[in-house]
């Protein structure tokens, strides 16, 4: 592996860099959402029976752990005393809040994802240059003179593409389980405001 990285030329390194920086995104973005999960549906019959038996405060109490879904069913519970209407400004805003943080830094594997094979095709460009500068000089067209700036053409496309696969990936993973968390957001804010319209008309 270590030679077709070292025959892959100069490119190679950019490439290798940008895969460094993929998988420390992965993991830090891997650590991020493992703190987001809540069984939301859970959550919401808890919330409900603490609202029928204790009010507000009392629901409060369970939704301090800091998770998206707690987040947004604290914001609610905060401003129920203001009405229906302001529990669902703050809902709205809170679930926009905590979807841009679900979201942080899938950006930049994007970014990593795009920019790989786009290196790599420099390096094959590159490498292809490197080979017809050779059949010039040598003012011939024999397999072994250009043999070398093709060999390096190939590797830096096959590294990147490779590198941008592998992100890829791990990004459409972490993309299934962000629009799993939206959803939860979603079905606990119908069921919050829902909830709380029927506090009210009791």
């Amino acid at each position: 592996m270590t030679e077709y990285f070292v025959k892959g030329g100069p490119f190679m390194w950019p490439i290798l860099i940008l895969f460094v920086i993929g998988i420390v995104i992965s993991l830090y973005k891997l650590f991020s959402l493992l703190g987001t999960g809540k069984n939301a549906g859970e959550l919401m019959k808890e919330v409900k029976k603490a609202i029928a038996s204790g009010g507000a405060e009392s629901a409060l109490r369970l939704v301090q752990g800091g998770k998206p879904v707690e987040e947004l069913v604290n914001a609610g519970l905060k401003n129920m005393k203001y009405g229906i209407e302001n529990v669902e400004k703050a809902i709205v805003n809170e679930g926009g809040i905590q979807s841009t943080y679900l979201f942080g830094g899938m950006i930049w594997m994007s970014t990593v994802v795009q920019l790989a094979p786009m290196i790599g095709f420099l390096g094959t460009v590159w490498g292809m240059v490197g080979a017809m500068d050779a059949i010039a000089a040598a003012n011939d067209i024999s397999p072994s003179i250009v043999a070398g700036g093709i060999s390096e053409a190939l590797l830096t496309t096959a590294f990147g593409l490779v590198v941008a696969i592998i992100i890829q990936t791990v990004q459409n993973i972490y993309q299934s389980i962000i629009d799993s968390r939206i959803l939860d957001l979603e079905e606990t804010s119908v069921a919050l405001v829902e909830t709380l319209i029927e506090t009210e008309s009791n």
